[in-house]
């Protein structure tokens, strides 16, 4: 494992220093503070520290981070991002990583930890009174009611499909890793917008099932879901209560205390909705009723598990 370690927080570049350090093993799980002294004691050693002494306990260690958040993010800034002193240095740098000596006091990773937690709040304060952009990769954010920044973005969402990652209205244009994704250049600009448009009700991702959906055409039906959705006069719900009552009754639910259920259920329908029970809504809104019933079941399974656990 390689680092260069690199001393440029000076306005007079006759004392900029950089320092190629190959770790040995035992230092790879070591504090990143082994780095920073064996750099201070090379450049004081040099001609460059004759004149400008560094102390390990005035530098701290630093890593030159990107604030690119979106593809289409034109703001994107970078910035140096502070080293733990006890942060282990294979866990916390990479090879071949550019660390920059920085003047000021190093700080642990309790004490940026807590320093990132705090920027965090403030900006989830901040953020209250915020909207997000809901156009497809745009992740900008401004105030409720505008006014509206330029938005650069595209019109369909994300495919991940396989290693490929693009947007779904330019096909053409693939990346096979996120940082790559994330480069793809928009293909429409506007202005940014909080108002979903619920007349295109659009998946927020898509991956290798849509497009094969997309390919093949709508799911034909099997011969015993048509036979039970034509037995209740076209409903969609009938072969779903099909399934459902065969598999729970693979989990030991008797049939005949599902069909008593179901019959309630129509029953409850019938009465809210004023059907009359040979109508086909009366089944698929039963069956709605009836998912929302087992949900709301599941739901409370889980939470008893919670509490006794």
């Amino acid at each position: 494992m390689k680092v260069f370690l690199r001393y440029e927080d000076n306005e007079d570049e006759s004392k900029h220093k950089t320092l190629k350090i190959t770790l040995p093993k035992s230092w790879k799980n070591g504090p990143s503070s082994r780095l920073l002294d064996q750099f201070v004691e090379s450049y004081n050693g040099g001609n460059e520290g004759q004149s400008n002494p560094l102390e390990s306990a005035g530098m701290h260690l630093a890593l030159r981070r990107s604030s690119a958040t979106a593809a289409n993010d034109d703001t994107a800034t970078t910035s140096l991002e502070d080293v733990p002193s006890d942060g282990i240095i294979i866990e916390t740098i990479a090879d071949r990583d550019d660390v920059f000596v920085c003047h000021g006091p190093s700080r642990t990773v309790e004490e940026i930890n807590a320093e990132r937690q705090a920027k965090l709040d403030q900006e989830k304060e901040a953020q209250k009174n915020l909207s997000k952009c809901v156009h497809f990769g745009c992740n900008q954010r401004f105030p409720r009611g505008g006014p509206y920044p330029d938005c650069k973005y595209h019109t369909g969402p994300p495919v991940f499909h396989e290693t490929a990652k693009f947007w779904s209205c330019c096909p053409n244009k693939k990346a096979y890793d996120w940082d790559g994704f994330q480069t793809l250049p928009a293909c429409q600009q506007g202005k940014c917008t909080d108002v979903k448009d619920e007349e295109n009700n659009q998946k927020q991702f898509l991956g290798g099932c849509d497009l094969r959906e997309e390919m093949n055409g709508p799911k034909l039906k099997s011969i015993d879901d048509f036979n039970a959705s034509a037995a209740a006069g076209g409903s969609e719900g009938a072969p779903v209560l099909e399934r459902l009552r065969s598999v729970l009754g693979e989990l030991g639910v008797e049939n005949e205390l599902f069909d008593q259920v179901l019959e309630g259920v129509k029953k409850e329908e019938m009465t809210k909705n004023g059907l009359q029970e040979d109508d086909a809504k009366v089944v698929d809104e039963a069956t709605k009723t009836l998912g929302l019933k087992l949900k709301k079941s599941l739901k409370a399974i889980a939470v008893e598990q919670l509490r006794i656990s």
